[in-house]
């Protein structure tokens, strides 16, 4: 069949006009999806993916930051060990043995956790128990109170809360245990809080830290009494804080006459790995369970926690939680099962034993050190050392220290232990800073306050601890501990200094470690509060800036970025040399040449603003009077030009000039007769400060001169109130400088006079600063 050519054609060519419109309606659906892609999905998954280097590189960046600031991380990797390095390898074969047939993967899980629960049990002395691994240390103690209630409440399983509720079940808990733990258990248990029985410590007999037991004995009875189910007791083998042992043979017995069971935890139980084990810490193995962290122990990075447990019904078991039948959850003992085996028994003890080792080297070089307090409850085998900075009372303070121990505590009992808490903050922030090694830190205790821990079952494994960083730690603390007296001896004095120098206001900060707080007033007359406000803070602020400038070893700051006191200087730790009555004059006469120096700068504003005003004013009548003198045609721009030609006015040039410093408004007439510009009085001089006190050379500032030196840096100290003595005495006809004859000799011998006087007399009394500075004002006002 023919085709006419004409519509042959047309048809060839609507087709490829409908398959460039389709094409390109294609192109833009697929450009608007990439347009899609781009904006909602993030950009390492856009694409084909990362390739593994930058993927590894992107890690690393995130490890250590871009800018190498986290130092304390770092040290940690390095410290990490090929024994770290097969607890990391654990991680990575566990992942890929889950990928077994299930009968092959069952055995294998089998034979690891069976390895690894007997060899834990061999090395820690608990016969016949059982294993459970978990990531948080306290999730073990959570199933072994699952695992008690399904024991003690046999309808549990199918009535749930309901016996609970009829016989509500009690936890005894010890008030040195961990911070939140009662509540983290009632939480996840569902129980109410009131469940939780928090045990006191002794007060009266043995340790602070252990729990008391006559009066557990006490609460259990009265619960029992009052329906409720003595259920679970959780004992310390080395408390959180101090690392103290609760007697648990005693608790034992307790326990057993009360059918309640006894779980202990704490970081003592390490020791059961030793040779020698005390009798404290072994009868922790008669206990019905425990929790093990051996990865802080062995310094095995990502190793879970183990809690040992005895029990017969291995059904009540896996319903609470402590046996799993799902072969993957068992490989959570394999990288632990890698870590012992690479380790072996040598390698474990010898862990171990090394940090109690550490523990004893610090404890006998601190006993050899003056105001160092020690809290550790058996000196030889303690595997924590807790001490802190403390002073004894003197005799005046006996009878004050004695109303600590009533019930309204007395207020400066009350402020010296927080001061001494301050101090101790800052010694323990101090030595971690120098000695990172070392692993120390500040722990709060609830009877000796704020302490220092050494614990290097906790750390030293992971930072690498040595004897010589324990060497390192003593030295730090013999340098800090006379920072530490002297500033603490020398406050009282500040605090006193402070409070009789004029236009100075002493700040009490128990919370601020150093010499104290100080605060310029500002003298107001008349201000407004906020503008006042605005003053002060001004003032002190340079007051703060013109004192860093100074050449001393003290440090001065706005104090605590958070709960510090507004618009005051903080004075940090200072030696026993320090001047503290020569610094109080210093701050006090820098803070008077901030705020003259301010107010002269304010008058002066003043001033030209109103020498401004007048000479507008001037002005104004200046050209009214000339506007009279010429006449109106003169004012007329032709007529005015034309009539000056003919008759011109001769007119004195009359201006003014304004003298800052009598603050008025001058004729320039004396200018145009002279052809030169007066000088005008003498500017008043701008206040300065007159106590640079004379010192030797490299002698910084605020420092007592030695009375070993020589005679110039004896009577230097006091010359500068001898020059205001005979700027007093001078006539006032003379200048500095002229001579007076005759009286030359006579101020020769006085000087001579003083200068014997200084070697017998203290010229740093408390009585020669009012005097100097009533001196001083004389002389200014002069």
């Amino acid at each position: 069949k023919m085709v006419d050519p004409t519509l042959a054609e047309m048809g060839k060519n609507l087709n490829e006009a409908m398959k460039m419109l389709e094409d390109n309606q294609r192109k833009m659906e697929e450009e608007n999806e990439k347009k899609y892609a781009r904006k909602d999905i993030p950009g390492p998954l856009q694409g084909s993916g990362q390739d593994m280097v930058s993927i590894l590189q992107l890690v690393q960046n995130l490890m250590h930051g871009e800018e190498e600031e986290e130092t304390s991380q770092s040290y940690r990797l390095q410290n990490v060990g090929e024994q770290g390095h097969m607890a990391l390898l654990g991680h990575s074969l566990a992942a890929y043995i889950s990928v077994l047939d299930r009968e092959r993967l069952r055995k294998l899980t089998t034979r690891i956790l069976s390895d690894t629960t007997l060899w834990l049990c061999r090395l820690f002395r608990y016969e016949n128990g059982s294993a459970y691994y978990h990531e948080d240390d306290r999730e073990g103690l959570l199933k072994i109170c699952r695992l008690v209630i399904h024991t003690r409440y046999e309808d549990y399983t199918l009535e749930g809360f309901n016996v609970l509720y009829t016989k509500q079940p009690v936890i005894y808990i010890s008030s040195a245990a961990r911070t939140g733990l009662g509540q983290a258990l009632c939480n996840q248990l569902g129980l109410p809080l009131s469940c939780v029985c928090r045990v006191p410590c002794n007060t009266m007999f043995g340790s602070q830290h252990q729990m008391d037991v006559a009066l557990l004995d006490r609460l259990i009875k009265d619960d029992v009494e009052c329906g409720k189910l003595p259920l679970l007791l959780v004992a310390n083998a080395g408390t959180p804080g101090a690392g103290h042992t609760d007697k648990l043979g005693r608790l034992k017995e307790l326990c057993e006459q009360y059918k309640m069971w006894l779980h202990v935890e704490g970081v003592n139980l390490a020791t059961l790995a030793l040779g020698y084990v005390s009798s404290s810490v072994l009868a922790a193995t008669k206990c019905d369970s425990m929790t093990l962290t051996l990865g802080s122990w062995l310094g095995l990075p990502a190793v879970p926690a183990v809690t040992l447990y005895r029990h017969e019904d291995p059904s009540l078991s896996l319903a609470a939680g402590l046996t799993s039948s799902q072969p993957v959850e068992k490989l959570r003992a394999l990288p632990l099962w890698l870590s012992l085996q690479y380790l072996g028994h040598d390698g474990i003890v010898e862990r171990i034993k090394h940090a109690s080792q550490l523990s004893q080297r610090l404890l006998e070089n601190l006993k050899n050190l003056d105001f160092i307090k020690t809290s550790v409850e058996d000196e030889l085998s303690s595997p924590v050392v807790v001490f802190k900075f403390f002073q004894e009372y003197s005799n005046r303070d006996q009878t004050l220290h004695a109303a600590q121990a009533s019930t309204v505590q007395h207020p400066i009992i009350s402020n010296e232990r927080h001061i001494y808490d301050t101090f101790n903050q800052w010694l323990g922030e101090q030595l971690a800073q120098l000695v990172p090694a070392s692993g120390v830190d500040v722990v709060e205790l609830e009877d000796e306050g704020t302490c220092v821990r050494f614990s290097p079952l906790m750390t030293s494994a992971v930072l690498g601890t040595e004897i010589q960083d324990i060497d390192q730690l003593v030295d730090c603390l013999k340098m800090k501990i006379p920072v530490l007296t002297s500033t603490l001896q020398l406050r009282e004095e500040f605090e006193q200094e402070v409070r009789r120098t004029v236009g100075l206001l002493y700040v009490e900060d128990l919370g601020w470690p150093g010499l104290g707080v100080v605060r310029y007033n500002y003298h107001s007359d008349g201000k407004n509060d906020d503008k006042q406000e605005k003053e002060l803070e001004k003032i002190n602020t340079e007051l703060l800036k013109k004192l860093n400038e100074l050449e001393s070893d003290l440090t001065f700051s706005l104090g605590p970025e958070f709960g510090g006191q507004k618009n005051c200087v903080y004075i940090g730790m200072v030696t026993e040399d320090l001047d503290v009555s020569e610094l109080v004059e210093t701050i006090a006469a820098t803070g008077r040449e901030i705020e003259e120096n301010s107010r002269l700068l304010e008058n002066m504003t003043e001033v030209v603003r109103k020498g401004i005003q007048e000479a507008q004013l001037q002005l104004q009548k200046a050209n009214e009077e000339r506007l009279l003198e010429e006449g109106l045609l003169r004012q007329i721009p032709v007529v005015g030009s034309v009539l000056n030609w003919f008759s011109p006015f001769q007119a004195s040039p009359k201006g003014r000039t304004f003298n800052l410093t009598a603050g008025s408004l001058e004729s320039t007439e004396s200018t145009y007769v002279s052809k030169a510009q007066g000088t005008g009085s003498t500017p008043p001089p701008t206040p300065t400060s007159s106590l640079a006190k004379q010192r030797l050379p490299g002698q910084k500032a605020f420092k007592r001169s030695l009375r070993s030196s020589d005679g110039f840096s004896e009577t230097s100290s006091i010359s500068h109130c001898d020059d205001l003595d005979k700027l007093d005495q001078r006539p006032p006809n003379l200048s500095p400088g002229q001579e007076q004859g005759p009286l030359e000799g006579e101020r020769a011998d006085e000087q001579k006079e003083v200068a014997q006087a200084t070697d017998t007399e203290d010229i740093h009394s408390d009585k020669s600063p009012p005097d100097c500075t009533k001196v001083e004002e004389q002389a200014s006002q002069r």
